[in-house]
């Protein structure tokens, strides 16, 4: 048994520092503008088992920058939850540490596998692969900075050329991190084609690596997520654009790794409820503009798989109210009533982010 199994009434069970979590947890991956304490709450409430915040910037951390400080907002219903912090210097990234500290979190995430320009450009986020001292350097950094549990999420490297995950995996580990998710593509693939789950099976396998290892990356089913858990090993996995729109994907995987069976679809009822229930949410944490504007990215998945749904789409992300967008989602409901909804279109698919 792994050390960091443990086992509880005859089941085994993943520990993360002084963290719990069952057999094969489902992880909420940190998505930028979407990650937040409404949709982490959906998540949670459909059995997401460990989240994330949306990623941090260390240098916003520490210049009191709203938006940053906003983003550590925790609540004691979503935990076991982690605070995701990205950087480029480990002096900052250090400070950013003692912040993150001091809010509470279950855990400290390290970002080394964003691979959006803006990030990239810094020096951070996934760059950090084409530099593998610097990233045991600000790893170091991190771990020696809290008394959490220091955890990183990365990719498999920078580009086809230079797949470098399984070094960095030993390296990482060495640092002191205690678990570690994988993204199966490369930064320059970006989401692009299919994520190559063949070297997270290796990191896995690695019988240096002691540490859990989570895959990410094309989970958009439960049929998917028990094959990457017999083929590869891992000891969970990592949910992210599949969840968009579509919280229910965490109960429906965790009912078909018990059972091998899919659970029904959700009905046109239960979308609108979810989908108002996380508006009110939305509103309630951001205020009534903001709240409304940044539900627009959740619709399309909310509703997917309803036929000719395009028109009251359009009315959705047109709707600069809360009571217009509840009233709109009450003619859906009716519109739709009693139509049986395909299972294999309940599952959100991906979305370019």
């Amino acid at each position: 048994m792994s050390n960091f199994a443990v086992q509880d009434n005859g089941r085994f069970m993943i520990k993360i520092g002084s963290i719990i979590l069952p057999d094969f947890p489902l992880l909420l991956a940190p998505m930028e503008d979407v990650s937040d304490p409404p949709f982490r709450a959906l998540c949670k409430e459909q059995g997401a088992d460990l989240m994330y915040t949306e990623f941090i910037s260390s240098e916003g951390l520490i210049r009191d920058a709203i938006k940053s400080r906003q983003k550590l907002d925790i609540f004691d219903y979503e935990r076991p939850i982690g605070i995701q912090i990205f950087g480029g210097d480990d002096e900052s990234m250090s400070l950013a540490t003692q912040i993150v500290d001091a809010t509470n979190p279950d855990l400290v995430d390290i970002n080394f596998g964003c691979p959006v320009k803006k990030v990239v450009c810094k020096g951070a986020g996934a760059a950090i692969l084409k530099d593998l001292p610097k990233m045991v350097k600000l790893t170091t950094a991190v771990v020696k900075s809290t008394h959490l549990p220091v955890t990183v999420k990365t990719r498999l490297g920078w580009d086809e050329d230079s797949r470098n995950i399984e070094e960095a995996a030993e390296r990482l580990q060495d640092a002191g991190i205690q678990a570690l998710s994988i993204h199966g593509r490369t930064r320059t693939q970006m989401y692009k084609g299919n994520a190559d789950w063949t070297l997270i099976g290796k990191v896995k396998n690695n019988p240096r690596i002691h540490i859990p290892v989570f895959g990410n990356g094309d989970v958009l089913t439960p049929q998917q997520a028990l094959a990457m858990k017999n083929k590869y090993g891992v000891d969970g996995v990592m949910i992210g654009r599949a969840a968009i729109g579509y919280p229910w994907i965490f109960r429906e995987i965790k009912n078909f790794l018990r059972t091998e069976e899919l659970l029904p679809a959700p009905g046109i009822n239960e979308r609108v409820r979810i989908c108002k229930s996380h508006l009110r949410k939305s509103i309630a944490w951001k205020g009534e503009i903001l709240g409304v504007l940044e539900m627009r990215r959740h619709y399309t998945n909310y509703l997917k798989g309803l036929p000719n749904i395009k028109e009251f789409r359009l009315k959705l992300v047109s709707a600069k109210q809360g009571e217009e967008v509840e009233a709109l989602l009450d003619e859906v409901s009716l519109y739709y009533r009693g139509l049986e909804i395909s299972p294999e279109l309940s599952p959100a698919m991906p979305i370019a982010l």
